[in-house]
């Protein structure tokens, strides 16, 4: 296997942060990259992982032999396994002005996020590592967020380019070990689930019926793009929708999915209040749903949702690499006042729906999301739902498709090639 390290977009941030704070944690799913992304910035540093159960007993057992034989500045892997060593880690902030102290990792947000806030607040930065993003895998430098306007356009062009074959690219996914041709895709895939399983879902949770689970997150992968109905999944596995609501949190705090919310405003009275829900990453979503080679999901059932599901991905990625939280950003809107469109010369009405909205100084950015080469600006009717609210202003529109080439649709919509996120 070719052992390869991908340039990461938020190394410069990395670096930065442990320049201006006491001790960084980097979040995100399993095998994002987060243990070689500190190796690779911090190669002289001390570097402990808790994934050892030596290590991790002596860390549970005793944090204070532990933080002595672990003297800052020093790398902790999978931090959340002993969350005891919080108390000391905040101890030893708390001893010095010295930055860069401390830079912790973990695969598992909830336990994570609970320990820092009552622990270590005001003493760490908190950085969210995702899978590569197209352009890590591209190699290409741009690190802004995306935004639909002209000015993006501009230049973001000057570095896009479009891959080979797109969809060989969402259907092999983002894990960075992955990049490596040799590495077989199922065989890493089962090998991720069950890890997961055995892992991070028993520990998040006491999780007995692990057949069930599997089921579960099977389940979950069918409904990826889809308004998130928890009764639908409760029917299809045999669960109450309290086990799987307990389910979906496990998953989401684990980084395997994401819940985009609605745009909320009180104009939107008949919006749909239920977040639509995303896999982060592709690969494992049509590993999931047995979608075995790039071919088949490019022609087939599943391929505009898993698009959708890449898109959205990509967005949010765009956001967190240039250090905004993109969850102040962005939403969705689906609404049953119903809209009206000309279809072969009859007049239908149609549920208004805009895929993703980004907030921006007061200005709302509607995106349409099509997995076809060519599309029309009657596709974009919905964001004219967005005029309602008088408090904000609808900036320029687009849908992000395959089309070769960005240009515009109408006045103040604009197409975009999904390679120029």
């Amino acid at each position: 296997m070719i052992n390869m390290y991908i340039p990461r977009h938020l190394e410069e941030r990395l670096l930065k942060s442990s320049e201006t704070y006491k001790s960084v944690l980097v979040t995100g799913a399993r095998q994002v990259g987060k243990s070689t992304l500190l190796k690779q910035i911090f190669p002289d540093r001390k570097y402990v992982s808790l994934d050892d159960p030596f290590i991790e007993e002596q860390a549970k057992e005793n944090g204070s032999m532990f933080m002595m034989l672990n003297q800052p500045p020093v790398t902790i892997d999978e931090v959340q396994r002993a969350p005891e060593l919080f108390r000391y880690i905040k101890i030893k902030c708390d001893e010095t002005d010295e930055k860069g102290l401390f830079c912790l990792s973990g695969s598992q947000q909830f336990k994570l996020m609970q320990n820092v806030s009552e622990t270590l607040s005001g003493r760490i930065n908190i950085i969210e590592l995702a899978g590569l993003s197209l352009r890590e895998i591209q190699g290409d430098s741009f690190n802004k967020r995306f935004l639909p306007t002209l000015e993006y356009i501009t230049e973001r062009q000057k570095t896009a380019k479009a891959p080979e074959n797109i969809w060989e690219i969402i259907h092999r996914g983002s894990y960075p070990a992955l990049q490596d041709k040799n590495l077989d895709w199922a065989s890493f895939y089962a090998d991720y689930v069950k890890t997961y399983i055995e892992r991070d879902v028993r520990e998040l949770s006491a999780v007995q019926d692990l057949d069930a689970f599997r089921r579960f997150m099977i389940a979950t992968a069918a409904r990826t793009g889809e308004i998130l109905n928890y009764s639908s999944i409760a029917s299809e596995i045999g669960k109450d929708i309290g086990t799987v609501k307990n389910w979906i949190s496990i998953l989401e705090a684990s980084g395997v999915i994401y819940l985009l919310e609605p745009y909320t405003a009180s104009v939107l009275k008949r919006a749909i209040k239920s977040p639509k829900l995303y896999f982060r990453d592709t690969g494992l979503a049509c590993y999931l749903t047995r979608w075995l080679s790039a071919e088949a999901l490019a022609y087939g059932a599943m391929n505009g949702h898993i698009f959708e599901t890449f898109v959205i991905s990509e967005l949010l990625k765009s956001f967190s690499n240039a250090g905004l939280d993109y969850r102040y950003f962005v939403s969705y809107y689906r609404g049953r006042d119903k809209k009206k469109i000309k279809q072969n010369g009859e007049e239908i009405e149609l549920e208004s729906e805009i895929d993703f909205i980004i907030e921006e100084n007061g200005i709302l950015y509607p995106i349409e999301i099509k997995s076809a080469s060519k599309v029309t600006a009657s596709e974009t009717s919905a964001f004219t739902v967005l005029d309602k609210i008088e408090e904000k202003k609808r900036g320029t529109g687009a849908i992000i498709c395959m089309y070769p080439q960005p240009g515009s649709l109408r006045e103040n919509v604009l197409q975009i090639p999904v390679w120029y996120i």
